[in-house]
């Protein structure tokens, strides 16, 4: 009976995805000093792009934080300026969130930064793979939540 080889690390998937995130870090560098932002800040500022005012609980819904995460996070932004907080008049335990005028042109001057073409993907390449990527979280997420 033949006894099954270990898989090596570059045969982990899970090895691929961190060490392409590791990769993705690398290349948003240079842009990210430029707007003077770490990458959660500024996904934070995407996220909050797409929809002007928020609660923290659904931001932190869309990039996958916990509240005591992005709190911090969200009060840095408004300590610089690109974000304001507010209790919610109709629900007091609510903190919505909104951009600035200051967090809408960062954002608007992120937008100039097209970063698709470090990837070497074409445009159907790049959306089936991150399509792909995100089945592949959601799953993930699944498989945890039925096996808690």
């Amino acid at each position: 009976m033949a006894t099954p080889t270990a898989p090596k690390l570059s045969e982990f998937l899970c090895f691929a995805v961190y060490s392409a995130n590791l990769a993705f870090s690398k290349v948003y560098r240079p842009m990210l000093d430029e707007l003077g932002l770490t990458y959660t800040q500024y996904v934070t500022l995407v996220a909050l792009s797409e929809e002007g005012d928020q609660t923290v609980g659904g931001i932190g819904a869309k990039l996958f934080l916990e509240s005591n995460t992005l709190t911090p996070i969200l009060k840095k932004l408004e300590a610089m300026g690109l974000v304001e907080r507010a209790r919610d008049p109709n629900n007091e335990r609510q903190v919505r969130v909104t951009l600035t005028k200051s967090g809408k042109r960062l954002r608007e001057k992120a937008l100039g930064f097209d970063l698709k073409h470090s990837t070497g993907l074409t445009a159907k390449e790049f959306a089936r793979l991150q399509k792909e990527i995100v089945l592949l979280r959601d799953t993930l997420i699944e498989s945890t939540q039925e096996s808690a």
